[in-house]
C-alpha cells in the first residue's frame, strides 16, 4: 500500500510530520484526520529514496511482533473481526514497516484470502514458519483467538529469554572490544614514542620490553598488510560460515564451547520444546510440528537430529528414538517425551520440559556474570602486567640509576 508523508497541523496549531498508509490521497486525509490533525500537504513517498532508506532502517524486530501478538490476540478474543482488528492494530503500531505489513495483509483478507496465507504472501520474511502455521492451525480448528493467545504467550518468553541472553554477554563484550580498541591505540600512537627513549638510553632492557619494541616496529611497517588481512579473514569466515560445512562446524563449536557452549544448549532445548508443544497444541500434525520446529532451532546439529526424527516417525517408529541415542540431547528429554507419546500427551509434556529447563536457563544467565567478571579482570591484570613489565618498570630503573 502507498505511504503517505505528511505536515499538518493539532487545534492548537502546533506543527507535526509524520508518516501515514493509506489507499490514495482521500484516505491518506481521513486517516490524518482521525488523529487529530488538519493536513497541510501530503505527499506520496512510497518511492522515493529517502522512504526506502527509512523502510531498510525501521526492521521489524521481536519486541514489535510479541506487542503486534498481544494486542491482535485480545482483540480476536473479544470477538473484534479479523479485519477490524488488523487494522485496529495497524493504526496502533509504531514501526512503519510493520505497519505497511499489515495494511497490505489486512486488505487481502477482506478481499477473502486466509490470514496465514496473506501473512505468508507480504510478511514471509518478518513472520517466521513457526508463526505462519500456528495461525494456520488456529484457521482450520476453529480456535484461532485461543491460537494467538497462547503464541502471544509463547512469544513473550522467547523474547525475554533472547534479551537475557543477550544482556547476560553485553558487559564481557564491551570490556573486551575495549580493550582490544585502547590496546591498538597505544600500540599505534603511545608505545612508539615510550620505546623510542627507552632505545636511547642504551640500557640493557628486559625480554618483555624487547617483545614490546619488536611487536610495535612490526605493527607500524606492516599497518597495511596487517588491516588487509584482518578484513580478508572476516570475509573468508563469513563464507566458511555461510557453507553447509562451515554452518555445521560453527554449530558444532556453539555447543561445545566452555561456559557459553552449555547456555546455547539451553536455548536450543527451550526453543524446540517450547515450539514443538506450541504447534502440537494448535493441531499442526506431528511431522510438519517437527519441520517448523526445526527452523526455529537453528542449529544444524539439531536439525540432523530432527530430520532423521521425522524419517523414523514417517517409518511408523517412535519420535522419541532418535534423541535417545544422541549425545547431544539430555536423557530426560526423550524419555519425558516417550511418556507423554504413550499417555497421548505429548503437547503437555514438551512444555513441561521447556519450563524446567527456562528456569535452569534463567538461573545460568544470572550466574554468568559472576563467572565471566574474574576472568574479564585477569584478562585485564594481564594486559596491565605486560604494560609495567615492559615499559613502567625499565623507565623507573633508568630514573633510579641517576
Amino acid at each position: 500500500m502507498p505511504i503517505y508523508r505528511y505536515k499538518a497541523v493539532n487545534a492548537k496549531q502546533h506543527k507535526s510530520y509524520g508518516q501515514v498508509i493509506a489507499f490514495n490521497d482521500n484516505d491518506a486525509k481521513y486517516r490524518i484526520n482521525r488523529l487529530g490533525l488538519d493536513p497541510i500537504w501530503i505527499v506520496d513517498a512510497t518511492d522515493s529514496l529517502y522512504n526506502r532508506i527509512w523502510l531498510w532502517l525501521n526492521r521489524v524486530r521481536g519486541k514489535d511482533l510479541v506487542v503486534f501478538s498481544r494486542q491482535f490476540s485480545l482483540l480476536i478474543s473479544s470477538n473484534v473481526g479479523v479485519v477490524e482488528a488488523l487494522v485496529t492494530v495497524q493504526e496502533q503500531t509504531a514501526n512503519i514497516k510493520l505497519k505497511n505489513i499489515m495494511s497490505q495483509v489486512a486488505f487481502e483478507v477482506d478481499a477473502g484470502m486466509l490470514l496465514s496465507e496473506a501473512m505468508r504472501k507480504h510478511g514471509g520474511r518478518i513472520f517466521s514458519n513457526f508463526f505462519i502455521n500456528v495461525i494456520h492451525a488456529g484457521e482450520t480448528s476453529g480456535k484461532l483467538d485461543e491460537v494467538l493467545n497462547y503464541l502471544a504467550d509463547e512469544m513473550e518468553k522467547d523474547y525475554d529469554l533472547t534479551s537475557k541472553f543477550k544482556s547476560a554477554m553485553i558487559y564481557p563484550t564491551i570490556v573486551l572490544i575495549g580493550l582490544v580498541g585502547v590496546g591498538f591505540i597505544m600500540m599505534l600512537f603511545v608505545m612508539p614514542q615510550l620505546t623510542a627513549i627507552l632505545q636511547e638510553t642504551g640500557a640493557t632492557l628486559p625480554w618483555a620490553t624487547r617483545a614490546v619494541i619488536w611487536a610495535v616496529d612490526f605493527l607500524q611497517k606492516y599497518i597495511v598488510g596487517i588491516l588487509i588481512f584482518i578484513v580478508l579473514f572476516f570475509l573468508g569466515l563469513r563464507f566458511f560460515m555461510r557453507s553447509d560445512f562451515g554452518r555445521l562446524k560453527v554449530d558444532y563449536f556453539k555447543l561445545h564451547v566452555p561456559v557459553v557452549g552449555q547456555l546455547f544448549r539451553l536455548v536450543y532445548l527451550v526453543r524446540f520444546c517450547r515450539s514443538f508443544s506450541t504447534l502440537l497444541r494448535g493441531g499442526v500434525n506431528l511431522t510438519r510440528s517437527l519441520e517448523v520446529s526445526s527452523d526455529i532451532v537453528r542449529n544444524r546439529i539439531y536439525q540432523r537430529l530432527i530430520a532423521d526424527s521425522i524419517k523414523e516417525v514417517n517409518e511408523g517408529n517412535s519420535v522419541s528414538s532418535v534423541f535417545m541415542a544422541s549425545r547431544e540431547i539430555p536423557k530426560m528429554i526423550p524419555q519425558m517425551m516417550s511418556i507423554g507419546e504413550k499417555t497421548g500427551n505429548l503437547d503437555t509434556v514438551l512444555d513441561k520440559i521447556s519450563v524446567f529447563y527456562s528456569r535452569e536457563l534463567s538461573a545460568k544467565l544470572n550466574n554468568l556474570g559472576v563467572i565471566l567478571e574474574p576472568l574479564v579482570m585477569v584478562i585485564l591484570a594481564i594486559g596491565v602486567g605486560i604494560m609495567v613489565a615492559a615499559i613502567i618498570l625499565p623507565m623507573y630503573n633508568i630514573a633510579t640509576s641517576f
